[in-house]
């Protein structure tokens, strides 16, 4: 093999070598307050029309967690009332999220230095993570980043956040906690397409995940340990930041979503995962596991046409949003913890991926097992290519 030194500048990893983040623990926490599809798209909206329940039953959603009980829905009166609720609902997820975290980890919350908060769907000064520092055990340094409005992509962005703390501080534990509450900024009265899409389409959750540096002993045995994160890449869509987000007006958060949104899959998704591997001397081929963000069955179909992956390679993502809707920031969370359950083999990678408002794409290329870091010369892309290499 000819080996040819790319530009570090356009290949992170040649400056870490085998420097790579290890995700420790995952975790997820819902309410009990659990409802099938059709009890939810009726009591969220005063549109249930017979058409509007029939296109409830094709989102892939059979199933969701709510952050109330369905009952008290029609009785909020309005943002302040909801915002409260998200704020009281958000900090008790988030204490169990960390918590089961933690102890898919082994650790104890003083070991970790610092917390990434990705939310979108309520406003909370102080954030959700300084609300819980006593109620966790974090200690009083604890480096705190809290992230807003990142939606759909927060979840892969926040993890990409987290590696490049650990990076600067390979000795660290980092902690990502995702809460987003979506049913608490439903509004009853809109009954515009992207609001009957979002009653049909959202959930409520929490996620965390716990990860360590590379320099970070362990404080015990894991034998939940997942992946290395090993590169990251961040794009945004110029002139696109009417495609997906928030209406911010009196009455609280009103959807924006166009339908142009599986289309941002169909046109940029494609060459983003290729220039994002072939930084990295790799190809689609090379990739054996996709942790998608599961974000409508349309987004999911054009991300496997995209990419040119089976139905099988996005079964996690189908099956989360089966059991729990779109939970925004969360959802890629919760594929990730299903990955982690039932891992690739030793050394395969994967790539984790999400889209959201801005328009933007979040990826990130993980590694399982104690393998190497991708390409830095250059080299076939092929898997019987990569696997000599990696062996040599």
């Amino acid at each position: 093999m000819t080996a040819t030194t790319n530009s570090t500048s356009a290949n992170p990893t040649a400056h870490h070598g085998l420097r790579a983040p290890h995700i420790a623990g995952t975790a997820m926490a819902f309410t009990a307050h659990r409802y099938n599809q059709d009890e939810v798209a009726r009591a969220l909206t005063k549109f249930a029309e017979p058409g509007f329940m029939r296109f409830a039953q094709t989102t892939g959603v059979d199933h969701r967690s709510l952050a109330l009980p369905l009952p008290r829905y029609p009785k909020l009166t309005g943002f302040t009332e909801a915002n409260d609720a998200y704020l009281e609902v958000a900090v008790d997820l988030g204490e169990q999220a960390i918590k089961k975290a933690l102890a898919a980890a082994n650790m104890e919350p003083y070991e970790v230095d610092t917390i990434v908060l990705v939310s979108s769907t309520g406003i909370a000064v102080p954030t959700i993570d300084a609300r819980l520092m006593s109620r966790i055990g974090f200690r009083p340094d604890i480096k705190r980043v809290p992230l807003f409005g990142l939606g759909c992509v927060g979840g892969a962005a926040g993890m990409a956040r987290v590696y490049d703390y650990l990076h600067g501080y390979p000795q660290h534990v980092a902690l990502l906690l995702s809460v987003e509450l979506c049913s608490l900024t439903l509004q009853r009265d809109d009954a515009s397409i992207p609001a009957l899409i979002g009653v049909s389409l959202f959930g409520d959750g929490a996620a965390a995940v716990v990860a360590t540096g590379a320099d970070r002993n362990p404080s015990g045995v894991n034998e939940n340990r997942g992946p290395r994160v090993l590169a990251t890449r961040s794009r945004v869509i110029p002139e696109t930041v009417d495609v997906m987000g928030w209406n911010v007006g009196s009455s609280g958060f009103q959807l924006v979503m166009s339908r142009d949104v599986p289309k941002m899959a169909d046109d940029y998704l494609r060459g983003e995962v290729d220039a994002f591997l072939a930084d990295h001397g790799l190809s689609i081929a090379d990739i054996s596991t996709w942790v998608c963000h599961p974000g409508g069955p349309k987004v999911l179909d054009s991300i496997e046409n995209a990419i040119g992956l089976s139905p099988e390679a996005l079964v996690h993502s189908r099956n989360s949003m089966r059991e729990y809707g779109n939970c925004s920031s969360a959802s890629v969370l919760d594929v990730l913890r299903r990955t982690v359950a039932e891992p690739p083999f030793e050394g395969s990678l994967a790539v984790m991926l999400a889209m959201g408002p801005g328009f933007s794409f979040e990826l990130l290329l993980l590694q399982w097992g104690e393998g190497v870091e991708p390409c830095t010369t250059t080299c076939s892309s092929s898997p019987s290519a990569f696997s000599a290499w990696s062996s040599s």
